[in-house]
Order: C-alpha cells, then structure tokens, then sequence
C-alpha cells in the first residue's frame, strides 16, 4: 500500500540515467579522484565513478536537475577533456524548415547526443556525441525514425577507444624516439664525466649551448604535454604526476640556462632533465601498450556480434546491417552462420554452439519453439526464427554492458590507495622544499637542487591509482570469457571471503527435470487414473515436481482434463477442482491441514524418500488416493563442485523445501554434510541471515523465483544462468552454465585478482615508501629516479597482465 501510495503522490518522477564519459588528459589517480569530487558536488548527480584504468567516468544523475552537457562542462573546468566524436550526415527527403527541425529534434534525443545541428539549405547534419553511448548507426536509425534517410559523409570510426589508443601510442612513440636520439649524446657525456671523476680521463664534451639547443626540443616537444596537463590540473584546483615531472625536470633544465647564460662553468644538469623525460615518456609508452591488453575481454565480446541479418520482408530476404533488425522481424539463418539477435525459433531444427554465452563446448540441440541467443554460431540445419530482442535488448548487448559495468566499479580495497591519491602530490612537493631547505643548509645549493628533483621525479601515483582496477578490468574479463558474470568490483572481492555455500537443491544440485517414477495406489483408481487426474490438476503449476507429473502424463499419451479453482499453497502444495472433485497433491502438512488420514502411506513415503526421492501425497474428495515419488537427477559435476568446495576450506550447506529423509538421501550422494529441509520459501533469506549472524561469509546459489530474497539476503548471491531472470537480477554474479563448477571458479578467480591487487598495492606503496626517502637524503641520482618512476606503473600493470593466464577448473 505505501509504495502504491507514493507512486500516487509523485506521478511524474524521473527514473535516474547513466553515462558513460571517456576521459582525456588523466595522468595518475590524482586526476581521477579530482574529476570524481567535481562531479559529484553537480546537483542532481547521485554517483560518480572515475576509473584511472579505463580512462572513463560513469555516472549517475537525476536528469530533471542535471544533464549530460553539466557533466561534460564539469570535468573541462576541472582541466580535462571528454572524448566526443563528431559526424557529418547526408539528409535525403527534406523539404522544408519543418523536417529540419523534426531531424534535429530526432536526433537531439539520441542518448550520448550532445549536439545535433540540421542545415536545411546544405541538407546536412552535424552532430556531435559520446562514443559508447551511441553510434553512427544509432544516429542514421533515429533519421530514418523522422521519416527521412541519411548517409555518412567520411568515414566515422566506430572502434573509437580503440583508434584513440593507438594514436595516443604512436605519438608517445614519436616522442619516445625523438627523445631517445637527442638523449644519446648527452649518456655518452655523462659515461666521459664518469671516468673524469674516477681520473681515468674524460672523452667527450658537449658546449652548453649546444646541449641548450638539444634539451630544448625534448623538455618542450617530448614533455610538452605534461606542462598542458600540468596547468589544467592546477586551474582546475589539483595537483598531479604532470606537476612532479614539469617542477622536476623544469629545475634542471632552467637553473642549467641560467648557468649556461652567465658563464658561470658551474655544473649543468640538461642531461638529467632530457634522459628523465625520456624514459618518462618510454614509461607511458610500455603503459597505454599493457593497459590495452588489459580490456581483451570487452573487444572478444564486441567482435562476437554479427555484422549483418538475413530478414524476410514482404516474402523477400534482405540482407542488412544489424543495427536496423525491428523486433518481430523473420530472420534465416544457414549453417555455419552467426544468430544475429536473440529469437525464437518458427521452422527448422538445428544444433547451436553457445560456448560464447556459456563455455559449453558442445553444441545445444534446437527446434522450433526453441530460444536462440544472438552471437552464438548455428552448427548445422538452417532455421527461420523470429526475432524478440535486438539492439541494446539482446543477451550478448546485456553481458557488454554488464562486464563494462563491474570493469569501470571500485573494490573497496581501492578506497585507501584513493584517498592517498588524492592527497599524494602535494605532501611530495611539501616533501621536496624541505629537502632543498635542509639540504641546502647543510650542504649547499647543487645538492640540495639534484635531490630535490630526484624526489619530485621519483614520486609515482599512477601505481598507486592502477593497481586496483587493472586486476578488476582482467578478473571480471576473464570471468566473462568463462561462463561468469559477475556484477561489481565489491563482488569479487567478498567472493574471496566466503566461508559458507549454501546451495538451493532443485536446479542447483539437481537437474530440475525430475520423472515420476512410483504411483502406489490406496482407493479404487488405476495408475493412468491417477496420473491422469494429477497432471490435470498440475497443469496449471510452474513447480518442477508438477512438469515431470504432466510430462509423464504426455508420454503415456493420456487426455488432460479441464481444472477448475487452481490454487497454489506455497510450502504446502495445490487444490484444483477435476470433474466437480476436490483434488489435493502435496506434502504431508496439507493432508493434516485438510484432515485426510494417511497412516496407511507413512511407512512408503518413508521408504521412497530415504531412496531420494520426493513423494507427494494425492487426495480426492477427502480421501487419500495415491503416493506419487518423483527423482530429480543430480547433475553430473554438483559432486565433483562440492569436493572442490570442501579442498578450498568452504562448508558447504543445502537448503530445500524437501522433507528430511528426501533431503539428505541427495545430501549424502553429493556429499553434503549440512542439511536444511522443510523450509519455505519465504524462510530461505531467513536462514541465510541466520547463517551471517554465526559469523559466517555465505553465498547462497539458487536458480528460482523463490531463491531471489536469499540470493539478495547473502553476502554474495550467485544465480545458475539457466535458472529465471528474477534470480538472476537478484543475484550478484551469475554462472550462464548450470555447472556447479562455476562456484569454485569464480571463488578461485577472486582469490587469484585480489592476490593481484594486494601484490599491486604492495608494489606500489614500497615503492613510495622506499624510494621517496632514498632521494631526500641524496643517494638517488635524478635520471635513475626518472627511470625507476617510469617503470613503476609498467610493472605494476605488467604484473596484472600475468592474471589473463588464469583458467577455470575443467
């Protein structure tokens, strides 16, 4: 009633949207947690995540109070950019003011669409958009939708955070190279000033007006970018990894010109600011290289989607672009093709290979009726199937968005290494003028000048600022890739934690495909009497037990017959009208609740439970009539999981609405050594909550309507995927094959990231740690700090990049 009330009261309120933003000029985490604390103080934002990694911002908002463009201009005067394509439409149909208008207006409504401009005297478009949250097609399909057609003028790069890497790495490239060139003579300098110093002789010299006119190239072309950044952080009110490098390398190279303009013959330090930019930039380099492998998995489930679809239109087959697939649409597929969207089967039969969705190797049978999922490959016969999801609606569309989701969230583990981030640059610039204040005191200007730069060379954010969300890009990717979706960086993480599984028994540890397999008759009805009578009463029930009663019915060929007053008793069993009789078929409290004698049975269902299997009471007209037993089947690995379970130190626990002696008969094969029976489906989170109160991490598996509050009362619920989709909202990781493997997969593959992650976060805190000190007190040259800085983040990267070797189980 409240919620119903309050829907009343605010008729017209504004479900919350998200955007996706590709940030540009990041430099370490520093940047990150800026942008983050801008955002959010925007009215009307309800989240802001930026991760460093993926060089995006997801957010949240309202958008009655706040808008794409606030956004956007938010993080410009934060001093950064947002990466917006720009395309240029040809319009065909226009006639008048008013269908400019109409396109614009289409187009202008897109999501992801900044700003689209119609120029009726030209008859084009101009529109500028997101990447990610829309594209070129999506555009022309919304031209289309206003009744008119469009065509690209040029060629609009579709993979575009892919372009936008590979051009960011070819001009580090140039850079590097550039660099590297000048940075030669001034390494041979440095080996001949070595050998003075040990009066062996020097052999080599470089005037300093010529090394003036060397290092200049490199500190203002090579490093030129990191005085940009450096003074859009500041405007912007932050200080980053850019501001350590210009305020390094920038003491160098202009206390150098200074010595150099007045003659003085004092020591020049152009080589430490022309070799530490360089292998800076060599850093970055090797940087945006790794962290491109570290989003494989996004690029392997975009290159899935078939580019094309063979429609039936008007008793026609046309071929054409996904992007204008309608729902309802007839679609052929051939063997050997790709499904191009998510349907159902009209004609036809076929063998599928749904390893992409599942990592089943083998193929899955179809026929007509039969769900198809889009991006799976059609192995055999060819089929006509009609189309029910397409678009950002279909299952592979869904697992993207899901995987970049959890790929762009923060483990909380992240949350110290970001507030230290956010406050890492300036207690270094605080920890380099006391350096130079106390060293130049104690023993003068030049070597209080070199270790004052080698702290601000040496400090490193960016390790900090990668080390969680690098390992949680691969982790969730690699899940993906195996069958398991999992829906937050905070998910993997408790996952590691788990000390307690409880799995649901139907469907989870058993099939959920069980067959009658005993009728013992107590009246005057004949076995096909009473199954009859049965499956006509079940017919109306979604129950697994109630399918295989009706299924055993079709099979021996018997005529249902019409029920009447179906009602449902959960826990408890159904009531169903037959032929103007009262039929009961259920457990034993709906017989006492109903007053039916059944003392004659007790003995029997005793029996056929201790044998596993599930034995249902029937009454008619207020007598007791029948024993039905029915066998679920284990699947074949649910041992084999729960074993593996056990190794890794997990208790295992099954929960079931089952009786006692049902219940721990299928226990006992799998080898489960706790047993929860007898339980409703409304007390399964209440169990689950009991189990949290003894201090226990739990993750409760379930694939039904009625495992939903469970799976949402764990600490981590985890849905079998081919179970319903209630289950599977509720859940916080999904296994998309109905393997109990997938449990001791994603626990392993948890445990395998966040051992990333502590290595990550070790590295990159030693490393500060360690080094910083190691450069106030002089014994760190500035050009092997600049070295080290730039490989701190490479190896950090590096060393999540040995996480895409993991492999599940089997």
């Amino acid at each position: 009633m409240g919620a119903e009330t309050n829907a009343k009261v605010q008729p017209d309120a504004v479900a919350d949207e998200s955007v996706s933003l590709s940030i540009t000029g990041m430099t370490c985490a520093a940047c990150a947690t800026r942008i983050e604390k801008n955002i959010s103080k925007i009215p009307g934002v309800q989240k802001a995540n930026v991760n460093l990694a993926t060089e995006k911002a997801s957010v949240t908002y309202n958008p009655s109070d706040a808008s794409v463009e606030d956004i956007i201009e938010k993080v410009r005067k934060t001093g950064y950019g947002v990466q917006e394509e720009k395309v240029k439409l040809n319009l065909i149909g226009m006639t008048c003011a008013a269908c400019a208008t109409r396109i614009e207006k289409g187009l202008n409504k897109v999501d992801g669409v900044t700003n689209a401009t119609v120029n009726l005297a030209t008859e084009k478009a101009s529109v500028e958009y997101i990447p990610g949250n829309t594209n070129v097609d999506q555009l022309i399909a919304a031209v289309k939708k206003a009744g008119y057609d469009a065509k690209v003028i040029g060629e609009a790069d579709g993979d575009y955070e892919r372009s936008a890497r590979e051009k960011a790495y070819k001009t580090q490239k140039t850079k590097f190279i550039v660099g590297a060139i000048i940075a030669i003579p001034f390494l041979i300098m440095m080996i001949s000033d070595f050998m003075i110093e040990y009066g062996t002789g020097g052999f080599f010299h470089i005037n300093p007006w010529i090394q003036f006119l060397l290092a200049t190239p490199v500190q203002f072309y090579v490093g030129g970018h990191y005085y940009r950044d450096a003074y859009n952080a500041v405007r912007g009110g932050s200080a980053n990894m850019a501001v350590l490098v210009v305020l390094g390398t920038s003491a160098a190279y202009f206390y150098s010109l200074v010595v150099t303009i007045m003659g003085t013959g004092q020591f020049l330090y152009y080589e430490a600011a022309v070799v530490v930019i360089t292998l800076i930039v060599l850093g970055k380099l090797l940087e945006i290289r790794a962290k491109g492998q570290t989003s494989e998995a996004i690029k392997k489930l975009m290159g899935l989607q078939a580019k094309t679809a063979r429609v039936i239109r008007d008793g026609e087959e046309l071929d054409i672009p996904i992007e204008e697939v309608e729902t309802g649409d007839v679609i052929f597929v051939r063997a050997g093709e790709k499904i191009p969207v998510d349907g159902i089967i009209l004609e036809g039969s076929t063998s599928v290979d749904e390893s992409m969705l599942t990592g089943e190797s083998m193929p899955v049978g179809k026929k007509s009726g039969d769900a198809v999922i889009g991006a799976t490959v059609n192995k055999h016969g060819s089929f006509k199937f009609k189309a029910t999801k397409v678009g950002k609606d279909t299952a592979l569309s869904q697992i993207i968005k899901l995987v970049e989701e959890a790929q762009g969230s923060k483990a909380p583990i992240q949350q110290l290494a970001d507030k230290i981030s956010g406050v890492f640059v300036p207690i270094v610039i605080l920890i380099a003028l006391a350096t130079f204040g106390i060293t130049y005191f104690l023993v003068g200007f030049t070597p209080a000048l070199v270790s004052t730069i080698a702290v601000l060379v040496i400090a490193c954010p960016c390790a900090l600022g990668l080390a969680t969300p690098t390992a949680v890009m691969v982790g969730t990717g690699k899940g993906a890739e195996n069958g398991l979706l999992i829906k937050g960086a905070e998910h993997l993480q408790k996952s590691q934690r788990v000390t307690t599984v409880v799995l649901d028994k139907t469907g989870t540890i058993t099939k959920g495909e069980p067959d009658v397999t005993d009728i013992i008759a107590y009246g005057n009805f004949s076995e096909d009497e009473l199954l009859q009578i049965a499956a006509s009463a079940e017919k109306g029930s979604e129950h697994p037990l109630g399918e295989a009663i009706v299924n055993g019915a079709k099979d021996k060929g018997l005529q249902l017959q019409d029920a009447k007053n179906f009602n449902a008793i959960p826990g408890h069993g159904i009531q169903v009208e037959i032929n103007n009789r009262l039929v009961l078929i259920g457990n034993k409290k709906l017989m006492v609740k109903n007053n039916i004698d059944i003392n004659a049975a007790l003995s029997r269902m005793e029996k056929l439970e201790g044998e596993g299997k599930t034995a249902m009471l029937m009454a008619i007209e207020g007598s007791l009539a029948a024993i039905i037993a029915v066998a679920d089947t284990v699947k074949e690995t649910s041992a084999e999981a729960i074993k593996a379970l056990k190794q890794l130190g997990i208790e295992v626990i099954m929960i079931t609405g089952d009786n006692r002696l049902t219940a721990e008969a299928i226990a006992k094969q799998v080898g489960v050594d706790r047993v929860l029976a007898e339980v409703l489906p409304e007390d399964k989170s209440a169990e689950v909550e009991k189990l949290k109160q003894e201090g226990k991490v739990v993750a409760m598996v379930g694939d039904g309507i009625n495992d939903a509050p469970a799976l949402a009362a764990a600490d981590v619920g985890i849905a079998i995927g081919t179970g319903t989709d209630v289950a599977m909202e509720a859940a916080d990781i999904t296994l998309m094959r109905g393997d109990l493997m997938g449990i001791v997969d994603t626990i392993r593959l948890s445990k395998s990231t966040m051992r990333k992650i502590r290595q990550n976060l070790f590295w990159a805190f030693a490393y500060n740690i360690v080094l910083i000190p190691v450069a106030a007190i002089g014994l760190l040259n500035p050009i092997l700090a600049g070295g080290a800085m730039a490989f701190s983040s490479v190896s950090v990267v590096g060393n999540t990049l040995f996480l895409r070797k993991w492999k599940p189980v089997r």
